[in-house]
C-alpha cells in the first residue's frame, strides 16, 4: 500500500508539471491572440503540454531499460517542433510574415520541456521574459519599427516620364527598390512589378494613395 501511495504522489507531481505547462503556454498564447496572430492560445498550450509530456517521458519513461539514453527523445522535440513553425511562416505579395510567431512556438516548446524537467523557475521566468519581450518590442516605437519587404504592382499609361517620377517619389520616401520588371501590355498600358523595402514604421497606404493620384497611373496594388 505504501508503494502505491508513493507512486500516486510521483504521478500527481508529474500531472502538476503538465498543468503548469498548460498554464504557461496559455499565457504565451494569450499575448499572441490579442495581436490576431495565426497561432494563439490553443496552439501554444498544446505545444507546451506536448513538450512537457515528451520531457517527462524522456526522464522517467525509460528507467526500466538499462543503459537507455532518454535525452535523445527530448532532443528531437527541439528539431521536431520546426514543422509547426514552417506551417506558420508564409509569403504574401513578397512579404514574409509569421516568423515571430514561429519563433514563439519554438520557445514555448522549450518552456514546456523545462516544466517537464522540473525546472519551474527557469520555465516561469522564460515564459515571463518571452511575453515581456513581445509586449515591449511592440509598444516601444523605435524597437517595433523594422523595415519590411513587399511587392508593388502598377498599371499605367505609356509614358517616358512615369519611371522618372516613380524613382523620384520612392527616393523621397526612402523606399529601397530590390527588383523591378516592366512589361508593355497590349494597347496603351504598361505594367510595372517591383519588390521594395519600406523603412521602419512606414505606412504603405500613404504611398498607394500618392500613386493613385497620378493621372498616368491606372491602378496600384501592393
Amino acid at each position: 500500500m505504501e508503494m502505491i501511495w508513493k507512486e500516486l504522489a510521483v504521478q500527481g507531481e508529474l500531472f502538476l508539471r503538465l498543468l503548469a505547462a498548460c498554464i504557461l503556454g496559455c499565457a504565451i498564447g494569450f499575448e499572441r491572440k490579442n495581436r490576431n496572430k495565426g497561432a494563439g492560445m490553443r496552439t501554444h498550450t498544446l505545444v507546451c503540454l506536448g513538450a512537457a509530456l515528451m520531457m517527462i517521458i524522456s526522464k522517467y519513461g525509460f528507467q526500466d531499460v538499462p543503459g537507455s539514453d532518454g535525452s535523445r527523445m527530448a532532443s528531437q522535440v527541439v528539431s521536431g517542433i520546426g514543422f509547426l513553425g514552417a506551417g506558420i511562416i508564409f509569403v504574401r505579395n513578397n512579404s514574409i510574415s509569421g516568423v515571430t510567431t514561429a519563433a514563439g512556438i519554438w520557445v514555448a516548446s522549450g518552456v514546456g520541456m523545462a516544466v517537464g524537467a522540473g525546472q519551474y523557475f527557469i520555465a516561469v521566468s522564460s515564459a515571463l521574459l518571452m511575453i515581456g519581450a513581445q509586449i515591449v518590442m511592440h509598444r516601444v516605437r523605435f524597437l517595433a519599427q523594422e523595415p519590411y519587404r513587399c511587392g508593388l504592382r502598377i498599371t499605367c499609361t505609356h509614358s517616358s516620364r512615369i519611371m522618372q517620377e516613380l524613382e523620384e517619389l520612392l527616393k523621397k520616401e526612402k523606399i529601397e527598390v530590390v527588383s523591378m520588371q516592366v512589361k508593355k501590355e497590349k494597347g496603351k498600358e504598361t505594367r510595372i512589378e517591383m519588390e521594395i523595402i519600406y523603412p521602419g514604421g512606414y505606412d504603405k497606404l500613404n504611398l498607394l494613395e500618392t500613386l493613385q493620384k497620378q493621372e498616368a497611373i491606372l491602378s496600384v496594388r501592393g
